[in-house]
């Protein structure tokens, strides 16, 4: 115990000596000085540079007089749209890539494209009842890149798979509801309507664009 008070006697020694060679008024000032570097360097190891320090100075300013300019949940709002930019800006040429092969595909004969810019073809109509979004489906597919690469299928595993319209990514619950018990489509999902920014697995990388063999066998309830 002795050791550790002439230890924080030594490093407090230490702040206020050099809060005198930097020319801070106290020890509060190297450490309100500290913490600014570290957050600087926090910052600096995520590659987020070229911030307005005013702004950042100001923000500090106004949250401890209880002013702030912007809510908790705004700020995060805002944190979180300079991240996901940053990460499409990282994986641009994936977006690009993706966004060339749907208009090229778009063009092609027999393929459909609905509004919200999924895309199918039928390669075999149904003619059995349409599932709703309470309903759960039986279904054979496949699932590859757009480079041709299977990443998975139930067809291989010999075995279809059972799941609820919602339980799944935006452009099969979507496609879903187009299709009739019996039908077979090809479906070419954009990566907002599949596995967006994050991806899934080691095979799907982030903004991946997804072709999809489905074929509807029956609705399970």
């Amino acid at each position: 115990m002795k050791n550790l008070l002439i230890l924080f006697t030594l490093l407090f020694m230490f702040m206020e000596t050099y809060a005198q060679e930097k020319k801070f008024k106290n020890f509060n000032d190297s450490l309100s000085y500290a913490f600014g570097i570290s957050i600087v360097n926090n910052l600096n190891s995520q590659k987020i540079q070229k911030l307005n320090t005013t702004a950042l100075a100001m923000a500090f300013d106004d949250f401890y007089k209880d002013k702030p300019a912007m809510s908790s949940e705004e700020a995060n709002v805002v944190v979180q749209t300079f991240f996901q930019n940053m990460e499409a800006k990282k994986h641009q040429p994936k977006i690009t890539e993706g966004k060339k092969f749907l208009d090229e595909n778009a063009k092609k004969e027999g393929v459909i494209v609905t509004k919200s810019g999924l895309q199918y073809k039928i390669i075999k109509s149904g003619t059995g009842m349409v599932p709703k979004t309470s309903d759960k489906v039986k279904v054979h597919y496949e699932g590859t890149l757009i480079n041709g690469n299977v990443f998975d299928s139930s067809y291989e595993r010999g075995t279809p798979a059972v799941f609820g319209v919602t339980q799944v990514i935006k452009g099969w619950t979507e496609i879903l509801q187009l299709m009739k018990e019996g039908a077979k489509y090809e479906v070419f999902i954009p990566y907002n309507l599949a596995y967006g920014e994050r991806g899934a697995g080691k095979d799907i990388e982030p903004f991946s664009t997804l072709i999809f063999t489905v074929e509807l066998i029956s609705i399970e309830n």
